[in-house]
C-alpha cells in the first residue's frame, strides 16, 4: 500500500475523504476506540446512506481498573453496541482477542480477513497502528498490533492460497478494499467534516459512561464535549477551518 498524501508540512491541506464507496468496516482493538477517533466521521456517512460495521478484536475487559475482566467485559460489550446505535451501526462483532495482550500475528489477521471477507467492505477503517500519537505519547501494544494486522489483512482477504480454510467456511475471497483509513494517526492526509456528526458523536462516547466515570471526575458530558471539541478542533486549521475527523488514507 502507498499512503495517500504524506508531508512533513504541518501547514499542508488534508483532502477530503472518498465518496465513491458504499460499504465500510471499522476494526479496532477496544469498546471506545472508534467513539475517541472518528464517529462523527461514521455519523455522517451512516446519515448518506452508507453501510458500516463495527468489529472489535477484544471487550475491553482490562480496561476499568476497579472492576475484575469478568464483569468488566459484559458491561463494556453493552456500552460498545448502546454507542454504535447512537450512530446508526448495527453490526457490531467481537473477535475475543485477551485484552491487553493483543498479539500481532496470524491468528489476528485470520480473524480479520474473516472478517472482511463476510462484511465486503470496499473502505477498512482502523486507529492508529504508529508507536506514537501525534502528541508524541507512546502508543498501546493492542492499537499497534490491530491497526498493523488491519492493514495486512485488506490483502489477505483477497488471496484465495492465504487462510484457505476460510473458503471451507465459505467466506469467499474479498478484493474489493480500495482504501484503508488509519484514525487519529499522527500523519493525517485526509479528513471528514465533524459537524454534521457532532452530536451523535457526542451522545455515542457518552454511552461509556463507566469508562468515563473510572478515567475522569469530570462530569461525563461535559469531559466528552471537550473531549471532542479538542479533537475534532485540532487539524480544523488543514481543513478550511472546519471541525474535522482526520485519517491516514492508504490507497491499495
Amino acid at each position: 500500500m502507498k499512503a495517500g498524501a504524506v508531508t512533513d508540512s504541518p501547514l499542508a491541506q488534508l483532502r477530503p475523504m472518498p465518496t465513491d464507496w458504499q460499504r465500510a468496516l471499522a476494526v479496532v482493538a477496544h469498546p471506545d476506540d472508534l467513539e475517541y477517533g472518528c464517529s462523527a466521521a461514521v455519523a455522517s456517512w451512516i446519515q448518506d446512506g452508507r453501510e458500516i460495521a463495527y468489529v472489535l478484536a477484544t471487550r475491553g475487559e482490562a480496561g476499568i481498573d476497579t472492576l475484575a475482566p469478568a464483569e468488566a467485559g459484559p458491561l463494556r460489550e453493552r456500552e460498545q453496541r448502546s454507542s454504535a446505535a447512537a450512530v446508526g451501526v448495527s453490526a457490531v462483532e467481537f473477535l475475543d482477542h485477551r485484552d491487553g495482550t493483543v498479539e500481532y500475528g496470524i491468528s489476528l489477521r485470520r480473524d480479520i480477513a474473516a472478517a472482511i471477507r463476510r462484511h465486503r467492505p470496499e473502505l477498512l477503517i482502523t486507529l492508529n497502528h504508529h508507536a506514537t500519537w501525534g502528541s508524541g505519547v507512546w502508543n498501546t501494544p493492542d492499537h499497534v498490533a490491530v491497526g498493523r494486522a488491519a492493514l495486512d489483512a485488506a490483502a489477505d482477504a483477497g488471496n484465495r492460497w492465504i487462510f484457505p480454510e476460510l473458503a471451507e467456511q465459505e467466506l469467499r475471497p474479498w478484493n474489493g478494499v480500495r482504501w484503508v483509513a488509519v484514525a487519529n494517526s499522527p500523519n493525517p492526509t485526509h479528513a471528514v467534516r465533524a459537524d454534521r456528526g457532532f452530536e451523535q458523536a457526542v451522545q455515542s462516547l457518552l454511552q461509556h459512561r463507566a469508562y468515563i466515570e473510572a478515567l475522569s471526575d469530570e462530569d461525563p458530558e461535559t469531559y466528552t464535549r471537550r473531549f471532542l471539541t479538542d479533537s475534532t478542533g485540532e487539524h480544523s486549521a488543514r481543513f478550511g477551518g472546519k471541525p474535522a475527523v482526520v485519517f491516514e488514507l492508504f490507497s491499495r
